[in-house]
Order: structure tokens, then C-alpha cells, then sequence
């Protein structure tokens, strides 16, 4: 008797339970819970994240039943886990790096150094091509020993530091979307205020010009308020 097959949303969450949470986007998508997705509704395979490596690909296998291939080094090799170091000779607090990390594992203000916790860090590389400088360095977290290869894929990973940064990316997720909320709202709230009072903010003196902008910026932010749900 053949079992029948999972809805999408039920093994994209197995999927995704099964991927590293580095949130790298080396896979193609924008984060772990986007390529969770499309390898279950699109059947995209399951060979193209290189921090789960040859062992994740297994994991993947084993919940999906595609067949389990050599990572496909398009997407990147299997290496050992990696931590983010910022030069503190060379940082000219842009703050760049911060708004590019996706676990909120730099700190640092605008003009100031920035430091990375490591703890934290996933070793995701998505600082590095946003820095101006070249400040930023990755470092192996494990050293190998005499003779032995640095321990790679789910070696070098573990599933609390999957737990944690995937925790961490929800949150630094939410923060931002607050945050451009916020900004949204000030900028409405700016734009409201000008439009109370549009000849006191405009060159434009004749009334009937002035009218017809104040019904062009209405409608335009009438149609803003009716995308802000999307």
C-alpha cells in the first residue's frame, strides 16, 4: 500500500528542522525556511547547502526520498565552521555588517567599532561583501589536530547552535520588521502633517494647482495604506 504523500507545509517543516539555520543563502534562497520550501513544493534538490555538507544531504534524503548526491559545488563546499572577526584597526563603524547579519551577532553604533559575539555567529559570510573596508576576517572555530582534518558539516555544527541561530534570525526578523514599521509610520505621520498644510511646504501659490497636488498625494497615500498589509 503506498503511503500517501505529506502535505507541502507538513515536510517543509521537517525540512527545515533538518537544515543548519546558518541563514547563509548559499543554497539559492534567501534563508533556510525559503529552500525548506521549495525543495518540498518544487522538488528542488537537496544537494545545495554546504554547511549541512554530505551529512545533511543524508538528513534531507531520508525525510524527502530523493536520492542522495555529491553536494553540488555550485552552491559552495563543506568546510569547517567559521566565526567572523572585525579588525578594529581598520572599522569605521558603518554599520553595514550589522543590518547584514542575519542572527544579530554584531554590535556596534553608527561611527563606533564593531565587535562580533561569537557565540552567535554562524559563520554565514553575509558581512563580508557589504564591508567597505575589508575588515572583516573568517576564522576556523576548530583547530585541527596534528595530522587530523578540521571536523566539517553537521561535525563542526550541532543542533543547539541550529536552534539558537534559528531563534536568533526570528527575532533579529521581527526586530527589523518593527523597525520599518516604525519608520513608516514617521514618515506618514511627516507627510500627513506637510499635506495639512501644503502651501506652507510647496512653491506652488495658486489654489487650484494646489488642491489638485493635495488629491494626487491623498490618492497616493491612500494606495500606500492599501499595500501596507502585503
Amino acid at each position: 500500500m503506498t503511503a500517501t504523500p505529506l502535505p507541502a507545509y507538513v515536510l517543509a517543516a521537517r525540512i527545515l528542522d533538518a537544515l543548519p539555520q546558518t541563514q547563509c543563502t548559499r543554497c539559492g534562497y534567501p534563508d533556510c525556511a525559503a529552500y525548506a520550501q521549495a525543495i518540498a513544493a518544487e522538488q528542488v534538490p537537496i544537494n545545495q547547502c554546504p554547511p549541512g555538507g554530505e551529512q545533511g544531504i543524508a538528513r534531507l534524503s531520508a525525510i524527502t526520498d530523493q536520492a542522495v548526491t555529491p553536494l553540488n559545488p555550485e552552491f559552495g563546499l563543506e568546510g569547517p565552521r567559521t566565526v567572523a572577526f572585525i579588525d578594529e584597526d581598520w572599522c569605521i563603524g558603518c554599520t553595514l555588517c550589522i543590518e547584514a547579519c542575519p542572527t544579530d551577532a554584531i554590535y556596534g553604533t553608527n561611527k563606533r567599532m564593531h565587535g562580533v559575539i561569537e557565540e552567535y555567529c554562524t559563520g554565514c559570510e553575509l558581512c563580508i561583501p557589504v564591508c567597505p573596508v575589508d575588515c572583516i576576517l573568517l576564522e576556523p572555530v576548530h583547530s585541527a589536530e596534528p595530522g587530523l582534518a578540521s571536523p566539517t558539516g553537521w561535525d563542526a555544527w550541532s543542533g543547539e547552535l541550529a536552534q539558537t541561530a534559528r531563534t536568533r534570525y526570528a527575532a533579529a526578523q521581527s526586530r527589523r520588521a518593527q523597525s520599518a514599521q516604525t519608520k513608516r509610520a514617521a514618515k506618514a505621520e511627516e507627510a500627513a502633517d506637510k499635506l495639512s498644510d501644503l502651501a506652507k511646504h510647496s512653491r506652488i501659490s495658486d489654489p487650484a494647482e494646489l488642491e489638485r497636488k493635495k488629491a494626487l498625494i491623498e490618492a497616493a497615500m491612500a494606495r500606500a495604506r492599501q499595500r501596507k498589509p502585503e
